[in-house]
């Protein structure tokens, strides 16, 4: 799958040109801060079930599955959050019939052994650069992160970057578009992602301009803070969306997804495409 068009590529495995990729947040995973021992893992499965549900029947082009709600976040994740997120998503397999990824906040090599673990398509994360963030000094390494992918024989596992950390500064002074190009010459993305400052955030519509006119052969997508009255905006530009809490109930990424607004969206979504 490396080589050859990138975009190419990227719609033969989403089955569309500019895709929406829903979220399927978990809830807080056991020994994170929030976990809710109460409800436990069937309590996580059963939230994870309903809004996979409600997003596959809007008709979203693909999932992904993250624990957004693990806060504060890590940079090595405990291998309990890790182990649970597959045990859910194992649990849920034979209920997901678009494509799937996966993103373990902020661990490039945790979310890649998850994708080997449950048969993710694509992975996401910020495998490239260097920031001053909320957790510290934030260093990524991906070279490491490709060489174990390599090691676990995941060659084939589509390699989502986003190159604008939320919830940190990029102490690289370049500008994005410099900074998106350079890590697609050197770490071999499959797509590029633009994000806002934090979670539900919108990415500034110049940057996602400016890293697109830069990459015209590689997917970019806008990877925070899309919503309905945006979205025939974003993908005039770009080549798909992530998006997350502007599906879920009054828009607050905390909520379960609401059927209403996931339909809505995507009715939007393929009119503008």
């Amino acid at each position: 799958m490396r080589g050859g068009n990138l975009v190419a590529n990227f719609e033969t495995v989403f089955g569309t040109p500019k895709p929406v990729i829903a979220m399927v947040h978990f809830g807080a995973l056991p020994g994170t801060p929030l976990y809710d021992t109460e409800r436990g893992l069937s309590g996580l499965l059963s939230d994870a079930e309903a809004d996979l549900r409600a997003l596959q029947a809007a008709g979203v082009d693909a999932v992904m599955f993250g624990n957004e709600n693990d806060r504060p976040y890590e940079f090595a994740v405990d291998p309990a959050s890790t182990a649970t997120m597959a045990y859910v998503i194992g649990r849920l397999r034979d209920q997901i019939t678009v494509p799937f990824g996966v993103n373990v906040l902020w661990d490039p090599k945790s979310t890649i052994a998850l994708a080997a673990a449950c048969g993710a398509t694509f992975c996401r994360e910020i495998f490239t650069g260097a920031y001053a963030s909320d957790m510290g000094h934030w260093a990524p390494d991906a070279g490491e992160a490709l060489r174990y992918r390599k090691r676990l024989e995941k060659n084939d596992l589509l390699m989502l970057y986003n190159v604008c950390a939320e919830f940190a500064d990029s102490l690289d002074r370049r500008p994005l578009a410099d900074r998106a190009r350079s890590a697609v010459f050197s770490s071999i993305p499959d797509a590029i992602l633009v994000s806002g400052q934090i979670t539900g955030e919108a990415a500034c519509m110049e940057d996602l301009e400016a890293v697109k006119a830069t990459l015209p052969d590689t997917p970019v997508l806008a990877n925070t803070g899309v919503k309905l009255h945006t979205v025939a905006d974003v993908l005039r530009i770009s080549d798909g969306c992530v998006v997350g809490s502007s599906l879920k109930v009054d828009g607050n990424t905390w909520n379960p997804v609401d059927p209403d607004r996931a339909k809505q969206f995507m009715d939007r979504a393929r009119a503008a495409r």
